[in-house]
């Protein structure tokens, strides 16, 4: 009981420190479960683990084989969660160089850690495929706590963002086919049979996972299912695929649950926000549990593995050469800049599917007796630990000497998508600014979407844009809702991740109302609300720009505007057509000659 609870605990305690130091989870996970388990050995008076796994004869938590199947079953739902936040039209958008990542690349990572495997351990060629394999993924979950405190081009880190999410699956796929050769009944040779075996498992595990998708997504259209039991329900469809699909086609459960968060997550259903922040919750913590479970069944002999110069060599070739290749080959005339490829072939981590489905087939192997197969599960946590802890520390060093590092994050993030903030948004986009759009309300994103602005349909209670590594460029944070609390709100939680270079929200109806003005804080105007912005860009939607002869015609043209009610002045434009935020002024900006006022509503002559 103590062993249980202290997993839990120590798995959520890593889970807030990765928080708060803003590192990879996977780190001090993998560090707490080789410290609980094969380190442990050193400071104990007899002897053993603290934390054993695998019941030995005297201790363990889990009996016999009962390990293998909790982390197959946790697996099955990583995987599926993985798979619900994988869009369509997101994958179409992000390029042809994301495609050949995924398979081009894939295929170099597959074919060149093979080989070096071979020659440098002398394995087998069916293990030292499955190691190369397992570790082509790129896991999201750890790249994007890297690329998240990293001002990166937004074409860089939906990159590496992608790559992260769609090679998780592919991984998974041929990982399983690899296995399938080698633990075919009758021999490791590629037989008849295990093309058979191949074949069963993609039609069985694409068959199932789409029959299952669709039947969950008519039992929610038609109400079948009460709100309170969404969440379980799904959890159990999950489970009940994983173990069918398995029944069918011996290791097709991992490709069914994919196929099933993918298919379901490209469905047009209500519930699927709230089904997937359950998913994340519940992954959350079956990481935490299970990375500390699958170092903590490593032995000291296994960990040796790591002083060998074959393995340092091995980590080497798969980082500094297979890597780099990979990604030039893939993004070879794409718009990408040399620095940049440099950027993407430097962050490669490896994350919880290739840890997981190691160690799972490395204990799979082991009871079937095969040759080498002691070496998975302690290589592929090598390249993992190694990559984590590589691109954790060094990431931000290296975009700075490659010079991908945005020194000025200038991008703006608006909340709200009204008619209002729209009419600004275009106006900033035209002038080169990036602008991103956040609301709610799906009809103001999808009105926002048609006039080809950025736009997120979210809720700024969650923590969802924190999560999103695409924003790092923004710098600057407007709030136009109409909800004070909601822009308040917004300001106190954003700032310190979207507002580097200023956080603005639009007076209040009560602070309009008082008089009162809060000069770092109100945008545009202290005497116009919410309600007098959209009344004003609903009879007067203009934009005008107005040439500033002089600081003394600049000041005249403000007061007039002020005086104006159907107009609201909005920014400045310098000589080096660089938009500044009117709020956001200091002395430091000087009003020169051939400055632009801009501002909304009606024309001033």
């Amino acid at each position: 009981m103590v062993e249980l609870a202290g997993i839990i605990i120590l798995g959520i305690l890593a889970q807030w420190f990765a928080w708060k130091f803003k590192i990879p989870a996977i780190l001090p996970l993998i560090l707490i479960g080789l410290l609980v388990g094969p380190l442990s050995t050193f400071i104990s008076e007899d002897g053993t683990k603290w934390i054993e796994p695998v019941w030995n004869g005297v201790e363990g938590l889990f009996p016999g084989e009962k390990l293998f199947n909790f982390v197959s079953l946790s697996i099955s739902i990583i995987l599926f969660e993985g798979g619900l936040t994988l869009k369509k039209d997101e994958i179409l958008n992000v390029g042809p160089s994301i495609v050949k990542l995924i398979t081009l690349g894939s295929l170099v990572t597959f074919l060149g850690a093979g080989i070096a495997t071979h020659l440098i351990f002398n394995l087998t060629w069916e293990i030292s495929f499955l190691f190369s394999a397992l570790i082509i993924v790129t896991g999201p979950t750890v790249i994007a706590p890297i690329l998240r405190n990293i001002p990166l081009k937004k074409d860089v880190s939906a990159v590496l963002k992608w790559e992260g999410i769609l090679i998780d699956p592919i991984g998974a796929l041929v990982a399983v086919l690899v296995f399938e050769f080698i633990s075919i009944e009758g021999g490791y040779e590629y037989t008849k049979d295990a093309l058979i075996e191949f074949g069963k498992i993609v039609i069985i595990g694409l068959s199932i996972g789409f029959t299952s998708a669709y039947a969950l997504f008519y039992t929610l259209k038609f109400k079948l299912i009460p709100h309170y039991l969404l969440n379980v329900i799904t959890l159990a469809s999950v489970l009940t695929v994983f173990v069918l699909s398995d029944l069918f086609a011996h290791e097709s459960g991992l490709l069914a649950v994919v196929v099933m968060g993918m298919a379901l997550g490209n469905m047009k259903i209500s519930e699927l926000k709230e089904i997937l922040y359950f998913k994340e919750s519940l992954s959350i913590l079956l990481i935490s549990i299970l990375f500390i479970l699958l170092a903590a069944n490593m032995y000291i002999e296994d960990m040796q593995l790591l002083y060998r110069w074959e393995t340092l060599g091995l980590f080497a070739i798969v980082v500094f050469v297979l890597r780099p290749i990979s990604v030039f080959l893939s993004t070879a005339n794409s718009g990408l800049k040399l620095n940049e490829k440099l950027f993407i072939s430097w962050v490669g981590p490896r994350g919880i599917v290739a840890a997981g489905i190691a160690s799972l087939f490395g204990l799979k192997l082991i009871m079937l007796k095969v040759p080498g197969a002691e070496y998975i599960t302690p290589l592929v946590f090598m390249i993992v630990l190694g990559t984590v802890l590589l691109n954790a520390t060094t990431a931000r060093l290296f975009a700075k000497v490659a010079g991908v590092f945005l020194k000025s994050s200038n991008g703006i993030i608006i909340i709200g998508a009204s008619n209002f903030a729209r009419l600004i948004a275009t106006y900033l986009k035209k002038n080169n600014r990036r602008v991103v759009l956040i609301d709610s309300n799906a009809n103001n994103i999808n009105k926002a979407k048609s006039l080809g602005l950025e736009a997120i349909e979210g809720n700024v209670y969650s923590d969802e844009l924190l999560e999103d590594v695409e924003l790092s460029d923004i710098g600057f944070l407007l709030a136009l809702t109409g909800s004070a609390a909601v822009n308040d709100y917004a300001i106190e939680k954003f700032s310190p991740i979207f507002g580097e270079h200023g956080s603005f929200r639009i007076i209040s109806t009560d602070e309009m109302k008082d008089g009162i003005t809060i000069p770092n804080k109100n945008l545009f105007t202290h005497k116009d609300d919410f309600i007098n912005l959209s009344e004003v860009v609903r009879d007067f939607p203009l934009i005008n720009e107005v040439v500033i002869t002089s600081e003394e015609h600049y000041k005249n043209l403000l007061k007039k505007i002020n005086n104006e009610i159907h107009a609201i002045p909005l920014f400045l434009k310098d000589n080096e057509e660089f938009i500044h935020i009117i709020s956001s002024l200091d002395k430091s900006v000087k009003i020169e000659k051939g400055t632009i006022l801009i501002y909304v509503g009606k024309t001033i002559i």
